[in-house]
């Protein structure tokens, strides 16, 4: 899995501005009217139906998972080799130089030179200060089409965090930034991976979770769960916490855009056409097994924070069937689910 950079990083996280490449004529399919300062450059075709696929994916998602998720913002800034390209932000920065409307994507586009690595995979303030999805193209993220969608999808959950009311106060009062104003503390937090009672505890509170979502009931997790508090300090259990509300359930959200596209929703045949597609079905088959494995083996030491991600989402997996309506709470209860993991076990 690459690193992701963590999903309220800022600006500052960016590496430095690279030199463009050449230019290319607009993309096929994609309008523009003269406009003064616009540049030649291309938003390449195969990208262009990827994220018109996410697109209408997520409309077809609707708020049928998350309550309001149609209202949060949806721009997307694609990283290329040399250029990056602005979808749905009405008011870019001045570094943008417009290159058209597209009618594929419902979309005026602008372009930039490179400014963040191409490997990208994040959600963040990263243009006009509105949460922005920053992503590589698959051959640079590691994904084949149908994955790279999904992960759109994802990101654009966070959009939904970090878009509410209070979230970055609210993640301040966390107390866990030690002074970093980059949100680099979310990456490199100092939690304490390689602690022999921690890991015990950890994979004790990860076993009970495979075993509550295999059987529907909660079992034995909020006595793991308390454990794994106790060998932690205050701050360590907060980060932990607010790692599995923040990034486990965004995983869970994937899960569950994937799940519902395999059952009832129709791929456009442009997208279908792409060389690496593959069924959501299938999709959705090999993320619930990453979740599962990496929950049933999860490996604190080695894969450290990563493995709040598959954990996470089997908290939220365990919620759907122990605490119906989970979801409808989900932003009222601060940045953890221990609440709503305390009261699915009663």
């Amino acid at each position: 899995m690459q690193t992701r950079i963590p999903s309220c990083a800022l600006v500052a996280l960016a590496l430095g501005a690279c030199a463009s490449g050449p230019a290319r004529p607009l993309a096929s399919g994609a309008t523009s009217a003269a406009t003064p300062g616009a540049v030649s450059v291309a938003l390449p075709e195969s990208d262009r139906i990827r994220i018109a696929e996410a697109f209408r994916l997520a409309d077809f998602v609707g708020d049928s998972i998350w309550p309001g998720w149609t209202a949060a913002p949806f721009p997307m800034l694609l990283v290329t080799a040399d250029r990056e390209f602005l979808i749905r932000q009405a008011n870019p920065s001045p570094d943008f130089a417009r290159i058209g409307y597209d009618s594929l994507l419902q979309s005026d586009v602008f372009s930039r030179p490179r400014v963040f690595p191409p490997t990208l995979l994040a959600t963040f303030p990263a243009v006009a200060g509105v949460p922005t999805i920053v992503i590589g193209q698959p051959g640079q993220t590691g994904k084949q089409s149908t994955a790279w969608v999904l992960t759109v999808l994802h990101e654009h959950f966070h959009q939904l965090q970090q878009s509410r009311p209070g979230y970055y106060d609210g993640v301040a009062a966390l107390d866990l930034a030690h002074g970093d104003q980059t949100g680099m503390w979310m990456l490199n937090y100092p939690f304490p991976y390689d602690s022999a009672a921690v890991q015990s505890r950890f994979a004790e509170f990860a076993h009970a979770l495979s075993a509550a979502v295999v059987s529907g009931s909660a079992g034995d997790v909020t006595t793991a769960r308390d454990r794994l508090r106790a060998s932690l300090t205050p701050p360590d259990y907060r980060y932990l916490a607010f790692q599995i509300w923040q990034e486990g359930v965004a995983r869970y959200t994937e899960l569950q855009v994937a799940r519902l596209a395999a059952r009832s929703y129709a791929p456009s045949p442009r997208f279908r056409a792409l060389p690496d597609y593959t069924p959501f079905a299938h999709a959705a088959a090999t993320l619930e097994q990453e979740i599962r494995d990496g929950t049933s083996a999860a490996a604190l030491g080695a894969a450290r924070r990563v493995s709040f991600y598959p954990v996470g989402a089997s908290v939220a997996l365990m919620l759907d069937a122990t605490a119906p309506g989970w979801r409808s709470r989900y932003f009222d209860r601060g940045y953890s689910l221990d609440e709503q993991l305390t009261s699915g076990a009663r």
